[in-house]
């Protein structure tokens, strides 16, 4: 991360926010990218004044909103065969045992399973196509979609944005005890969301996955 964030500061700040909105977006439609990665590291280069947050989260949850919309496109026209095809192109990452707990996550909780997927790396990848094949009601789809993204992106955005900044007066303070505190109740907040979101369901083998019938209509 260091390095990505290295390379994203020797950028004008125009194509950093292109890049933040360019990789989320192809990451949501279903290609394996470093989506997250490239936030952070444009969040922390917000906090030494190189971007603009606001610009960041912008770029971010467009990227996010878009990118979902159009492998929600995609997954409809292309149906299983087409995940099924993403898994044999990247099987460490879209693999059957992947794509397995992904419909799992759906047929038990809907449209959720979009907002909290959000927040988890494999559903982040495959909510957008998955919700399209499993014929999930786009309208449903569109509302989780962007209140997912935005929450992740400003929330994500502003936290590694605030705790930077802290971290960076602190330290000019030498105050390591408000430093320590600004650190962790950002790692607090952030496992909240995450261990929310990996309570959609457990990985099974794609033989023992239950078959999607029940997804929300």
């Amino acid at each position: 991360m260091v390095d990505v964030q290295h390379w994203l500061s020797a950028l004008p700040p125009g194509v950093i926010y292109l890049i933040v909105g360019g990789v989320i977006g192809v990451e949501s439609m279903g290609i394996p990218l470093p989506g997250e990665i490239v936030l952070v590291s444009s969040a922390l280069l917000a906090a030494t004044g190189v971007v603009q947050p606001e610009w960041v989260a912008i770029a971010a949850a467009t990227g996010a909103i878009v990118g979902d919309s159009i492998g929600y496109a995609v997954g409809r026209r292309g149906g299983r065969p087409l995940l099924e095809r993403l898994g044999r192109r990247f099987p460490k990452h879209l693999g059957p045992a992947h794509l397995a707990r992904a419909e799992q996550s759906f047929a038990r909780h809907g449209v959720w399973a979009v907002f909290f997927g959000r927040f988890v790396a494999l559903l982040r990848i495959l909510a957008g196509p998955l919700a399209g094949a499993l014929h999930v009601p786009y309208r449903r789809f569109l509302v989780a979609n962007a209140a997912g993204g935005l929450v992740w992106a400003f929330g994500t955005t502003y936290l590694l944005f605030s705790v930077g900044r802290a971290a960076e007066h602190w330290l000019k303070d030498i105050s390591w005890a408000g430093l320590v505190l600004a650190v962790l109740a950002g790692l607090v907040s952030t496992a909240w969301l995450r261990r929310r979101a990996k309570r959609l369901g457990p990985v099974e083998a794609p033989d023992q996955a239950e078959p999607v019938g029940a997804t929300e209509r």
